[in-house]
């Protein structure tokens, strides 16, 4: 997780894709992600750089990591899994972050 905080304040910081629902992110959120729910990424694809790396963040990194394979398969190559999704952002990095 401390890689992912690492290189959000990198120039050239990945895009963090969040896939979690609207009712999640009204619990928590990271600044500046694009938030997509998972069902919707087919639907929204063009709304994803092409090219850029991608941050893929869901709860508990399940989902992310479906979305992650997907997105492979679109030739996203550069969309990596945050396993352990936001829950290990709140426990590992900010503390503040509420959980649920």
């Amino acid at each position: 997780m401390t890689d992912l905080r690492d290189a959000l304040a990198r120039e050239d910081a990945p895009v963090v894709l969040d896939v979690r629902e609207p009712w999640e992110l009204e619990i928590c959120a990271l600044p500046g992600s694009l938030n997509i729910p998972m069902g919707a990424v087919p639907e929204r694809l063009a709304e994803i750089p092409r090219g850029a790396a991608v941050a893929v963040l869901c709860h508990h990194g399940m989902r992310s990591w479906q979305v992650t394979q997907w997105l492979h398969r679109q030739g996203y190559d550069q969309a990596i899994n945050i396993e352990g999704g936001i829950d290990a952002w709140a426990t590992e990095v900010d503390p503040t972050v509420a959980r649920y």
